[in-house]
């Protein structure tokens, strides 16, 4: 039996949680975590669910489990761009159940929450409404020319990865042209048109005006500042 929840009972529950979507290199995760900070909020940063990760199985999860049933790191970054996009569709539909279970637990201390999130704006609409909800975009290149330049410890992995293939340079080729699958002109464009509030990228913005534009459209800021 599959149980579902009906979205009013969502939209309230989720009524102080603020949710950011959008492409790869955006601000998304510095947003929530300065939103957070500044509003004395819960800050759900990227892969906040990851804590539910041990319920997971392969028949439920597939897509969440694949590092669990993949032969090994080299299969990993020597998909197909095709292959990595359904895999990457397929983890955030998965982990939406888990975003949600996740959420529900932390609206009990009755805070703030800031949300980097994977949640389709399909989905979002469901659960949220166009104040609670804000999309973040960066150009194509950007997502892809720069997705090996922040040094954590998950990327700086797949990159090591890459370099110990037979065929490094092809390998990276690859991997390249899957974050141009994942971050494509259609992605770009969907995103546009949801409906939603959406920023793009501007490197002639400080964090902290990127901040009180979103501040605004969540209605956090304080009525001086919204003039």
């Amino acid at each position: 039996m599959r149980m579902t929840l009906q979205s009013n009972l969502l939209k309230y529950m989720f009524r102080n949680v603020y949710f950011i979507n959008g492409t790869a290199y955006a601000g998304k995760s510095t947003m929530v975590r300065m939103l957070a900070e500044a509003h004395d909020g819960i800050c759900c940063g990227e892969n906040y669910h990851n804590v539910l990760m041990e319920a997971i199985d392969e028949k439920n999860q597939p897509n969440l489990s694949y590092f669990d049933t993949m032969k090994d790191w080299q299969e990993f970054v020597n998909r197909t761009p095709e292959e990595y996009a359904r895999w990457i569709s397929g983890c955030s539909e998965e982990a939406t159940e888990l975003e949600l279970i996740r959420l529900l637990q932390l609206t009990v201390q009755e805070k703030k929450i800031f949300v980097d999130t994977n949640i389709s704006c399909e989905a979002l609409k469901e659960i949220s409404d166009y104040r609670r909800v804000a999309i973040m975009l960066a150009p194509q290149s950007t997502s892809v020319d720069r997705f090996f330049d922040r040094a954590d410890a998950e990327k700086q992995f797949i990159l090591k990865q890459i370099q110990m293939a037979e065929h490094p340079e092809q390998t990276m080729q690859n991997y390249r042209k899957c974050l141009e699958k994942i971050n494509s002109i259609e992605v770009y464009r969907a995103f546009e048109a949801s409906g939603f509030f959406t920023l793009q990228r501007d490197d002639s913005r400080t964090p902290q005006q990127t901040m009180a534009l979103l501040e605004r459209h969540f209605g956090l800021a304080s009525q001086e500042e919204s003039k």
